[in-house]
Formats: structure tokens, sequence, C-alpha cells
């Protein structure tokens, strides 16, 4: 019996009318997170993509981002660097705002937290107007690292956020 790894992945997201406003369907990746066989599957497929020794850093973006990026950085044998909304990091930090598909934001990163040169995959669960992965970009090339790609549970497509994102090769493991 052979495992079809993007039907599982479909199956365990759930769609949620009217949230966080009226009009949007918001896709909900906590029922994949708690199915064993979906979260692994996903996490194996980002490393199988872009291949274990090319990583030696994982950015997740805050919040969901990390719980995926985590085990990621893991498999890949590479660090793990959070990155954050304004105000919850420690200690210095380099900032760039964005804009949302609901707002406006500013992500943060700990600025001894990538080093020159280092290779960095980005990860986040969903890939909608693409202002916050290219934040993320932003963040990683002014540490002086090199953004390897993005990867992300899932895109949105009808946002266009692979568009606004030219100079990074992004891989989704499901496009809505």
């Amino acid at each position: 019996m052979t495992l079809d790894l993007t039907a599982l992945l479909r199956e365990r997201v759930r769609d949620v009318p009217d949230y966080p406003r009226p009009g949007v369907v918001f896709k909900d990746i906590t029922p994949l997170l708690a199915d064993h066989v979906a979260f692994a599957g996903a996490v194996d497929a980002i490393v199988a993509h872009r291949g274990r020794g090319t990583i030696d850093k994982v950015v997740g973006i805050e919040a969901r981002g990390f719980i995926i990026a985590a085990p990621v950085a893991y498999h890949f044998g590479a660090g793990f660097v959070p990155m954050r909304k304004q105000g919850k990091l420690p200690s210095a930090t380099f900032q760039a705002a964005y804009a949302l598909e609901y707002g406006e934001a500013v992500l943060e990163v700990h600025q001894d937290a990538l080093a020159p040169g280092d290779r960095v995959l980005i990860v986040d669960d969903v890939l909608a107007t693409g202002g916050t992965v290219a934040a993320a970009a932003g963040l990683v090339r002014r540490a002086g690292a090199i953004v390897s790609g993005a990867s992300v549970l899932l895109e949105l497509t009808f946002l266009g956020g692979r568009e606004r994102l030219p100079d990074v090769a992004v891989h989704s493991l499901l496009a809505y």
C-alpha cells in the first residue's frame, strides 16, 4: 500500500469559514499537526525536497512556522532560528515591517542568530500574499546569510504571494 501524502495532507487541513473575519475561509492546519503520519510526512517532504546537508539554519516564522521549522531543522542537522513579532525577542534585533492579508506587522530576528554565508531555509505554515516571507528573506540577507529557499505547508495561489518573491525558490506542499 502506497501513501498518497498530498491527499493525506489535504484531508487534514480544515476549512473554517468566516475566520478571522466574515468572508474569509481560514485553512486550519491543527488536524494535520495532530496526525503523526501527516505531520511526519510533511516534515520529511520538506527535508527531502532540499536534501540533507544543504541548509545551515532553518528560520521559523511565528507562530505556526515554529512548529514545522523546528523538526525540519533537526532533520537537516541545522540550527533553528525564530523570527518573531515585534517586541518578543530579548536581545538586539533586525526588524522588517510588512503587509499582511489583514493588516501590517513587524518581524524581528536576533542580530547574532545568522552568520554571514549561512544557507537558510525559511519555513512557515502558509504562503498568502508573500509579505511575511519577503520580510523574512530581507532579514536573512540583512544578516549576511543566503536565502536558500522557502518551504510552506500550503500556498493560497489566488493571493499571488509567489509572484512577490521572484528571488526566492518557494516550495509548497499543497496549493489552493
